[in-house]
């Protein structure tokens, strides 16, 4: 097993070499494995790069025998968001009930893993990492953008139709998609629960396993081949078990 074994260590990257890597790694995972594409991509050095990595911070994770990236997850608090000019996310949802809520908020996005640690320890350790500086930091509200794989709304009609159904967020939280794409597609009673669960990424079960909610509506993103929603996790909603669990990620 290619993550067997206490081989792992989190930071933050800290020289123009660690966000290549990162940049590498999301090139090898979106472009390569997603066929996603877009102004930022760079085809001749093999990078996944954007304006906002300039300001943001990228937590990353290497295999200590190889010394590889093999996980990063970018993020960004409303000081750098003021400082480029807005939050990725404000580009595909009307965040102003998160904005105007004056709680200390962590934009979490380009998160991702190569595919050979996949199903071991390998996200345990990354997750480890973010719950330790989330909770280090007083942040209050995480949020972003998370995807499906594709842009065919009928086929993720269903899945698209139960977090609509059982994960919307509260009014207080319910950031609205910009180019909006209804997600109640389909009749709460007529969705098969289990097939729906099955078809929702497990990055995204993973945040509602914690209490976390979605914006209301879904943006297609045909640039980057995904269909987006909106997560967001509010640590003061949590449960104690959630609490637990996140805790222990």
């Amino acid at each position: 097993m290619p993550d067997a074994g206490p081989r792992f260590t989190a930071a933050f990257a800290e020289s123009d070499a660690d966000l290549r890597a990162a940049q590498a790694l999301r090139y090898d995972v979106f472009v390569r494995e997603m066929g996603s594409s877009g102004t930022g991509v760079d085809h001749a050095r093999g990078l996944e790069c954007d304006r906002f990595d300039a300001f943001a911070r990228h937590l990353l994770l290497r295999d200590e025998i190889s010394g590889a990236v093999i996980g990063v997850y970018r993020l960004m608090e409303r000081e750098q968001a003021r400082a480029a000019g807005g939050f990725y996310s404000e580009g595909e949802y009307d965040l102003a009930p998160l904005l105007d809520s004056n709680r200390r908020l962590l934009e979490l996005g380009r998160s991702c893993l190569h595919r050979d640690y996949r199903g071991g320890l390998a996200m345990h350790h990354l997750w480890s990492a973010l719950s330790a500086h989330v909770m280090d930091s007083g942040i209050d509200i995480l949020f972003g953008t998370a995807s499906f794989h594709g842009t065919d709304i009928a086929a993720l009609a269903e899945p698209l139709s139960h977090l609509h159904a059982a994960h919307l967020a509260p009014p207080d939280l319910r950031v609205r998609a910009r180019a909006y794409q209804r997600m109640d597609l389909v009749a709460p009673d007529t969705i098969d629960r289990k097939r729906a669960v099955v078809a929702i990424p497990p990055l995204i079960k993973a945040y509602l396993r914690l209490g976390g909610f979605v914006g209301d509506g879904a943006f297609v993103d045909h640039a980057f081949n995904t269909t987006d929603i909106c997560l967001i996790l509010d640590t003061a909603r949590m449960t104690d078990r959630q609490r637990r669990l996140y805790a222990g990620a």
